[in-house]
This record gives structure tokens, sequence and C-alpha cells, in this order.
């Protein structure tokens, strides 16, 4: 996501770059995102609202619920976002495929990634299919494993947050219409309407053992009102991961910038990750197409993250606090939320209602 909005953002400010993608052909793959306001205010900036907002659907609300199906907070999300963008679902398959499409007239080298990345004025990098370049910048938009990360800053491996998640895509339940997340003790099922009846399930489970292997895990939800078991029946190859953040000292070294999950992989329960990627992207191809004015480019790159910084920490440091609250007392749990989730999650939001 990142590295698609940086192409599209450089492209259409008149800067050239050469583009390395790791998997050998293009084959969009995943399961469903959720963009709040902010990220699509940033697809509008970025020019690319129309293309990938086509092929989604809008959530008008987000409910939690007990896992006997109790509302325990029911948010409608127009009067906090309407004035940023609106809130929608999508296959990432197909926002991959929206974005790819809108920079279609960029050739992409499939099937590389970088071996070396030396940082100086002139950043020298090596390629898996043996060629050496130099360059004026590199932009590390390779995910929670970055490779340009390790070889240029050498440190920030993902940390484990002590939860694993399983996530899929099913079809056929045209009456999920909106955001839900079940809480339960250790273990949340969140269901996103994707629309035409095709629902993104998300489920997560605390654990600090990264590996679990305790068993079928939609035993974990056993109990759950529907339609929670009809889903979990549809699961049996659901996509597991451990839920995993970033927290990178430095984004900038001579030459060399990261952006996005690189830069500051963070937990889902803000639903933010595409968002700041979108906003790096845009704020970075900014903060260059100024600097062609003659400003060095190491200008530049400190404006970038200077820019950034505070947001980005905000959404780490809110995912963390969004989790202790989970890990309350069920009991206690239940009643902050029934009291005050509306009032909380303005709060946790408010400071991304401005423009990055």
């Amino acid at each position: 996501v990142a590295g698609l909005a940086l192409t599209h953002a450089l492209h259409e400010r008149g800067i050239t770059a050469d583009v390395v993608e790791r998997s050998p052909q293009w084959r969009p793959e995943g399961t469903g995102i959720y963009l709040p306001g902010n990220a699509v205010r940033a697809l509008r900036l970025l020019g690319l609202e129309e293309v990938v907002t086509a092929r989604a659907n809008r959530i008008g609300r987000q409910r939690i619920l007990d896992p006997r199906g109790r509302v325990l907070t029911d948010i409608e999300l127009e009067p906090i976002w309407g004035g940023v963008g609106a809130c929608v679902e999508m296959h990432r398959a197909d926002l991959h495929e929206a974005m790819r499409s809108a920079t279609s007239n960029v050739a992409v080298r499939l099937g590389t990634t970088v071996t070396q990345v030396q940082p100086g004025e002139r950043v020298v990098v090596g390629f898996t299919d043996g060629r050496t370049q130099e360059y004026d910048l590199v932009v590390g938009a390779d995910g929670i494993r970055s490779a340009v990360r390790r070889l240029a800053f050498g440190a920030a491996q993902p940390r484990f947050l002590n939860q694993i998640c399983w996530r899929y895509v099913v079809d056929g339940f045209p009456d999920i219409t909106d955001w839900t997340a079940r809480v339960g003790t250790g273990r949340t099922f969140v269901t996103h309407a994707l629309g035409n009846g095709r629902v993104y399930c998300y489920a997560d489970f605390n654990t600090r053992d990264a590996g679990w292997s305790g068993g079928d895990w939609r035993e974990l939800f056993a109990g759950y009102a529907e339609p929670v078991p009809m889903l979990l029946a549809l699961g049996e190859g659901a996509y597991r991961s451990p839920i995993e953040e970033v927290a990178q000292p430095r984004w900038t070294a001579p030459g060399v910038v990261l952006i996005g999950d690189a830069a500051h992989a963070s937990s889902p329960n803000m639903a933010q990750g595409a968002a700041m990627a979108l906003e790096d992207a845009y704020v970075l191809a900014e903060v260059l197409a100024e600097s062609r004015g003659g400003q060095p480019i190491s200008d530049a790159l400190r404006s970038y993250e200077d820019r950034r910084r505070e947001r980005v920490r905000w959404v780490q440091d809110q995912t963390h606090r969004r989790d202790r609250t989970r890990r309350l007392p069920a009991a206690l749990r239940n009643l902050a939320l029934r009291r005050a989730g509306e009032r909380m999650y303005r709060a946790h939001y408010a400071p991304l209602l401005p423009p990055p």
C-alpha cells in the first residue's frame, strides 16, 4: 500500500522512481481491510480516492458486543468522520488492484528485492537479480520485515504483542452490513461487511506463545452467539499470524527513508496501518517535490520525519491503551464501554481528524 501510493504521488509530481517487488508475479492476495476516514482523506490527497472507493463498501457504524450479542457500544461514524472522509471496507486484493491500476504507467520489477543498501549522498543498492545501481534516494516501503530497514539501519526487529490472529473472507451473509466486534475474555471476533454478502472475519487471542498450537482455534470462540458459529464453520483455512509492531528509532539515514509498516507497524486495533502508510506517502511526496527547488534531500527527509513522528506515536500509544482496556476484567470493561464507549472512541481518534 505504501509503495504504490508513493509511486503514484511521485509520478504525479514528475519524480521518476524504480520500483521493485519481491513477489515474482502480480497476484494481489490477502483478506479484508478497514479504512477509517483519515485513510480515505489521504487517498483523496493522493488523487486515489475515486478509484479505490469505487470498489469499497461504506460503513456507517461500529458496534461492540459481548459474546452473547448484547450491545456494549454503538457508534455512528458520520458525526465523527463526516468532515474528514468516509469509512469503508474492502477486500485487500481490490485495494491493491485499484492502486496498481492507477500506477499502471510505472514499470515494476517483479521477483526482485535488495541485497545491499549503502547510505550516502548517492545510495548504492544491490539487487537479487545481480544489478548494482546508485540512487539519490531509497525508500523502504517493504513491510514489517523490511529488507531496507535491516540493511540500512540494522535494528528494530518486529516485537510480538502477545496476540495472534486469524483472518478469512466468506460469502453469503447479506444481513451483515456494518463493523461489529464481539469481545470476550482475552479474545475478540470481528465481522467487517465487504458488501454483496461478503464478510471479512478477524479473530484474535491473547497469548505469550507466538507459535500457539492449542488445537482448533475456532474452539476459543465456543459459546459466542450467532452469526459467529456459522462464520466459524467456514474458517478452517483462515490465515494465521502473530500481531507485532515495529518501534524503529530512526526512519531516515543519508539518502534512505522508511515509510508504512517498515517504519512503524502497529497493532490493527486502531485500523490505522494503511492510513498511516497512505499519509506517509503523501507527506513524503510533498516534501520531496518541495526539495526540487534546491533544498537538500536530507532536509526534506528531516521534515518528513518531523511531520509524521508524533502522529504515528499517538497511534501506537493508543493501540497499547486499547489493548489494556480489552484486558480489563470483563465486568469492568463492559461497564466502561457501555458508559463511555463513544467518548473513548472520539478521544482515541481526535488527533487524527486534522490533515497529516
